[in-house]
């Protein structure tokens, strides 16, 4: 907030709007109508990424809108990183006001910046059909990368490269894993659940819960063994949460009760360092243990989706079968029977004729 005027008694109004698709400033038009500065000749640092009137509230602002995917070819500065956050600056400027060949006046300069923090929940922007979830958290001075994905078969290694579809009760093969820094950090989820929407948020959608403070919440989860070998006959071997960088587990697919027949799966997870791996192991058999480790806050979430759930679709004729099927059956009865009765009635008759010659 800035003051103008010829008593400086004025305020410049002006808005900032920091959004994860795009970076806005609005200043109310009387600043620059009292500099003498029209609308046109208000923009970035590249000139032609420039403002437009906007009335709001009953007054009138000058705004530029600028999306992400133009923020470096609109002029931003470097993008500034620290340990916990990264910001974005702009310049909103005004062209020089030229008199014949002179230029009396300054120009008019505002440099804003929006600072996000740099730990942060992901989801894939939807309806895009992803290949898999990603997640960049700062950890000290590094930059570690996980990856959430899905596979085809319990070998992991044909991850699904669109949409899943999946039938009821197939067994569905989920990895989360360090991809930068390997073999740095130790990988725990604390929990995985699934939803009927992109949005992790419980409250909006059914959901269902597979993995709770690191164990198994669904009974037909089992965690497996990064380093199972498929050559000599150990496919399945169990594994377990925090104990590497990579976590496997699998579970029996299934729909909710309602429509749609699709789910997006969530998982929390947490980084522990070589030096302290032991606080990313988890104690399942414990209830107290369990309690313990609800206080310890997730440091990141990847969302996967859509998974779709291929519901079979069972004919009309097999219903009619097991209708007609015993119908069938009572009429070859009811014939064999009136047969057995006519060969009864022949043997009375021809027993009589005997008797009385």
């Amino acid at each position: 907030m800035g003051y103008f005027g010829d008593r400086c008694d004025k305020a410049a109004a002006m808005h900032v709007v920091c959004s994860k698709d795009f970076i806005s400033i609005s200043v109310i038009e009387d600043f620059f109508s009292y500099y003498s500065v029209d609308v046109d000749s208000i923009h970035l640092l590249n000139s032609s990424c420039r403002a437009k009137k906007e009335n709001t509230t009953g007054s009138v602002y000058y705004t530029v809108q600028t999306p992400k995917e133009q923020y470096e070819a609109c002029g931003g500065r470097p993008v500034q990183k620290n340990l916990s956050h990264i910001a974005y600056s702009l310049m909103l400027m005004s062209d020089p006001q030229v008199y014949e060949n002179i230029v009396r006046d300054p120009v008019i300069k505002i440099e804003y910046t929006c600072v996000y923090p740099y730990i942060h929940n992901v989801s894939l922007p939807f309806p895009i059909l992803p290949f898999s979830s990603e997640l960049v958290m700062q950890v000290g001075e590094l930059e570690v990368k996980m990856e959430l994905s899905l596979f085809k078969d319990q070998t992991y290694t044909e991850a699904f490269r669109s949409t899943p579809t999946v039938q009821l009760r197939d067994r569905v093969f989920v990895q989360v894993s360090v991809t930068e820094p390997q073999d740095f950090f130790n990988l725990r989820v604390d929990e995985c659940w699934a939803t009927q929407t992109p949005k992790p948020n419980k409250t909006l959608s059914l959901f269902h819960t597979l993995l709770l403070n690191g164990c198994v919440n669904d009974e037909t989860v089992s965690f497996l063994s990064k380093a199972t070998n498929y050559r000599n006959g150990t496919v399945g071997q169990e594994g377990h949460n925090g104990q590497g960088s990579t976590v496997r587990f699998s579970f029996d697919m299934f729909r909710f009760v309602t429509e749609p027949h699709e789910l997006y799966l969530h998982c929390s997870v947490q980084l522990c360092t070589q030096d302290h791996a032991g606080s990313c192991i988890t104690e399942c058999k414990s209830i107290i243990k369990r309690e313990a480790a609800m206080r310890e806050p997730p440091q990141g979430l990847l969302s996967y989706g859509p998974i779709r759930v291929q519901v079979p679709e069972r004919p009309m004729f097999n219903y009619l079968l097991t209708l007609v099927l015993p119908l069938g059956v009572l009429w070859i009865l009811a014939i064999f029977f009136l047969i057995l009765i006519s060969f009864a009635k022949a043997g009375n008759k021809h027993l009589a004729l005997q008797t009385n010659l």
